[in-house]
């Protein structure tokens, strides 16, 4: 079959598109004719492999040479002991590697797809969705809190700008110029265009600020949220595409840390997989 593969880091040039072997499911697993997959956030820092991501990828070439892990697609085998899913069901989930033809899954990484809903939407949820509703969780988000997205137009911004507006939110999106019509499409009530605003600097406090993107400080954070707020420290400020990714990180941890002698509260989370989000 075909795939896409990459045997050393660098920019997208790496990338090639080259005949593998076709995976065979275990007892335990589905194997998927893969529709549409997507790349999550994380995938481009694999691919270019800077040094803290090295640290678990593998110091002068990736030990793991295929990307992806969100996959739509329509089941082809199952092993013995899945007992949920028959040959021909549409389905979507995670599959790792799932930038190629085929691509095996855990029974209990993927859902049947909804009819009315194509592969190429079912393919692009899972970790991003999971990780935006997961996180906002984590905030212990209620009805009519006022809410904070910085980095709202990523993946995982996107849907917690729409998350927390199903949550019955006030929400604010903190992006870029060029991207405030895309946010308030999707249903933010206040955007604010971090190329000319601080949204640290201004008059408003929030209930839960949902921090993508974790490059303001400690201090600069808990200014701007309410005596009980919560800021939720979602992924590794970068994914290891910044040349601050490490600082994003560490300070992550930091406030993680001195949090625990406030009031207010930093917090971080793992994405977990599971079939009822």
């Amino acid at each position: 079959m075909k795939a896409i593969v990459y045997c050393e880091y660098g920019s997208p040039d790496v990338l090639k598109f080259e005949d593998v072997e076709k995976p065979v499911p275990n007892d335990n697993q589905v194997l998927i004719k893969v529709r549409a997959a997507s790349l999550n956030f994380i995938d481009p820092g694999l691919m270019r492999g800077p040094w803290p991501l090295r640290l678990m990828t593998g110091l002068r070439k990736p030990e793991k040479t295929r990307l992806g892990g969100d996959v739509a697609g329509q089941v082809e085998a199952v092993g013995k002991n899945v007992t949920e899913f028959k040959a021909g069901d549409e389905v979507f989930g995670v599959a790792r590697p799932s930038l190629a033809e085929y691509a095996c899954a855990r029974e209990r990484g993927l859902v049947i797809k909804p009819s009315n809903v194509t592969f190429e939407q079912a393919g692009s949820v899972t970790w991003a969705g999971l990780t935006a509703l997961q996180g906002l969780r984590k905030g212990s988000i209620q009805p009519g809190q006022k809410v904070l997205i910085n980095g709202a137009t990523g993946g995982v911004g996107t849907f917690a700008v729409q998350i927390a507006k199903s949550f019955g939110a006030d929400v604010t999106a903190v992006c870029s110029t060029g991207k405030v019509d895309l946010v308030r499409s999707i249903g933010a009530d206040h955007v604010i265009d971090y190329t000319k605003d601080d949204f640290t600097k201004g008059d408003q406090r929030y209930d839960v600020i949902f921090d993508n993107v974790q490059n303001h400080s400690f201090s600069d954070r808990r200014r701007v949220l309410t005596p009980n707020g919560i800021c939720v420290l979602a992924g590794i400020g970068g994914a290891g595409l910044h040349p601050e990714t490490w600082g994003r990180m560490i300070g992550g941890f930091k406030a993680d840390l001195l949090s625990r002698f406030v009031r207010q509260k930093f917090v971080r989370y793992v994405t977990t997989l599971n079939k009822e989000d």
